[in-house]
């Protein structure tokens, strides 16, 4: 069976100690540096999301190991830090932007371990659309959308979907979940909202028999060096729970 791997990463900088708690929030650019260099030396093939979602839909072709890259909350660090290192390999990639916080910071961090951090702004958005990476969204306010009412999960679908759209003048396909928090109802929103893919954070490899709208990715986190990131990629394939499907 055809399987697609999607890594989730949410920061990239500098970070070259420990960090006080949340070490999936953080990736260090020497490392991230190298994890891009690994990908090639197996054999993965980086791919974006639209193509992943085709393949798995069985309208397109998959490479023989694909790959998707995909990045939480988008942060400034993502245009100063990541997207030079994906442009230098030629690596796509989406990032999943909170439509509600536009131009602030990841408030929703505040007193639980992590220092909030700058998000893009509209221009910053809009520069990192025009590099070629694609913008999916991430709510309107992070929250953990299953522990919320069906009105609120649609709302806050509906509402980052419409602004997101009306900033870059373009479709927005793609959803991730905050938190990984969803269950059905979240994942019929998604539906009803008209996005293509929503991405959770159930470890496993995407497979055609998931459903579109939640589908499982690989965390990347501050500790993870290359040898860590290849046995992710090669052995965590199987998901914990059960996944939701319609």
């Amino acid at each position: 069976m055809k399987r697609v791997q999607i890594l989730m990463y949410h920061r990239v900088g500098d970070f070259p100690g420990r960090v006080k708690a949340h070490g999936a929030l953080y990736c260090h650019l020497p490392r991230f540096r190298a994890q891009m260099t690994l990908f090639k030396l197996l054999g993965y093939s980086v791919i974006g999301l639209d193509d992943a979602v085709a393949g798995l839909r069985g309208e397109g072709p998959l490479p023989s190991r694909p790959l998707v890259l995909t990045f939480d909350d988008a942060y400034v660090d993502f245009l100063t830090h990541a997207a030079p290192v994906l442009k230098e390999h030629g690596y796509p990639a989406t990032v999943y932007a909170v439509s509600g916080l536009i131009g602030q910071t990841s408030s929703w961090d505040a007193g639980k371990g992590p220092e909030p951090a700058p998000l893009m702004n509209a221009a910053q958005l809009r520069e990192v659309q025009d590099l070629g990476f694609t913008i999916g969204s991430h709510s309107h306010s992070h929250l953990r959308l299953a522990e919320q009412g069906t009105e609120r999960i649609a709302d806050e679908m509906n509402s980052s979907k419409a602004a997101l759209e009306d900033l870059l003048g373009r479709r927005v396909d793609h959803f991730c979940y905050p938190y990984g928090s969803h269950d059905l109802r979240c994942v019929e929103a998604a539906a009803a909202a008209g996005y293509l893919s929503g991405t959770t954070c159930e470890r496993a490899a995407a497979t055609p028999e998931d459903d579109l709208l939640s589908l499982p990715r690989k965390a990347v986190s501050r500790g993870d060096d290359v040898f860590g990131v290849a046995w992710k990629l090669l052995a965590k394939n199987t998901p914990k729970h059960p996944p939701i499907r319609r």
